[in-house]
């Protein structure tokens, strides 16, 4: 059976101005930094539509049933416009199939916005086989790689500002994937920039500095010194602060993988620009790299590979504590 595929949080605004606005819109998925996206943009058009400030409610799955909430939602407004119900923990109420029924023929002066933590088992189940016929439910996926790198160079193009792809990348790898934080990052640096217009390498390296956690991009210079007491320390650090086994296992590998690149590049005569655009780092960082595969011939990057393979296989089948896992990582990397 083919898998039900979703509309995207993000084309939210797009489906508005071809549309208008619909009386429902359920919005699921584990990314919730995107709820307040689809919250901002809906809101903002709602908002003007309304007559009073009481017709603007919100309720939660976690004390409201269905029956609840969709009797509000049937119930006129305080004013003759709009009215508009916000509802989050929307899985949780146990009489959700009702929802199917009032989308088929909901209030017309109501606009609903449900909010959905967790990804949707069953999407041939009701209400979610009805409000998909309907083009009412959108998924907020986690951002990944490429797609969380064209976030960052949106966001800062929104503030006015701009940064390379190399450089989003690079503050990516220092900050992590939790786009909370690096948008928090990010009003940190325009401070830091004040009238000038780029984000330079300069200014994420001051970023950098002022961050007190150890990051991932740390652990990879560590590594590459074959510094083993270093690397361990940072590593703790990462695990300790809440960075998952699975996510060091992956960056130590996209790494390895680049220095399993580099003996080719070199035969091409490739610049260290290109050649680092190609391995995944920042230009300025690649001469890094290049050391570091003088340290770590073909053997000990094979012996690498197989070291992280174990490792990802271990947490994945073992009741072995992931700090253990993690400590026999590095020692198999960097053995004595």
């Amino acid at each position: 059976m083919a898998k039900t595929k979703f509309l995207s949080v993000f084309d939210i605004p797009k489906d508005i101005k071809t549309n208008g606005l619909k009386p429902i819109y359920y919005v699921f998925g584990e990314d919730t930094f995107s709820f307040d996206y689809a919250k901002s943009v809906i809101e903002k058009t709602v908002t003007p539509l309304l007559a009073s400030e009481f017709d603007k409610e919100t309720y939660y799955g976690s004390k409201n049933s269905f029956t609840e909430i969709l009797s509000a939602a049937s119930t006129f407004p305080f004013g003759d416009g709009k009215k508009f119900l916000i509802v989050k923990n929307a899985e949780k109420p146990k009489d959700k199939d009702k929802l199917a029924d009032y989308a088929e023929s909901p209030s017309e002066f109501t606009i609903m916005l449900l909010f959905h933590e967790g990804t949707i088992t069953k999407p041939d189940s009701e209400p979610y086989k009805t409000l998909s016929k309907l083009g009412e439910i959108f998924e907020s996926k986690e951002m990944k790689g490429d797609a969380l790198v064209e976030w960052v160079k949106s966001y800062v193009k929104e503030n006015q500002r701009n940064i390379s792809d190399e450089n989003a990348q690079l503050l990516i790898d220092i900050v992590g994937e939790n786009r909370s934080l690096i948008e928090l990052q990010l009003e940190k640096i325009f401070l830091y920039l004040d009238d000038n217009k780029e984000i330079t390498l300069k200014s994420i390296q001051q970023l950098a500095t002022e961050l007190k956690q150890f990051n991932i991009f740390d652990l990879i210079n560590a590594i590459g010194r074959k510094e083993k007491s270093k690397a361990l320390e940072i590593a703790f650090n990462l695990y300790e602060s809440g960075t998952e086994m699975i996510q060091i296992i992956a960056m130590l590998n996209r790494y390895f993988s680049a220095l399993a690149k580099i003996d080719e590049l070199n035969a091409l005569k490739m610049s260290d620009q290109e050649a680092a655009r190609i391995v995944g780092t920042h230009p300025f960082y690649y001469k890094n790299y290049l050391e570091a595969r003088k340290r770590y011939d073909l053997n000990s990057i094979t012996n690498a590979f197989r070291a992280l393979f174990n490792a990802d296989l271990t947490i994945k089948t073992s009741p072995l504590d992931q700090k253990t896992v993690l400590t026999m990582l590095i020692a198999e990397i960097i053995p004595d």
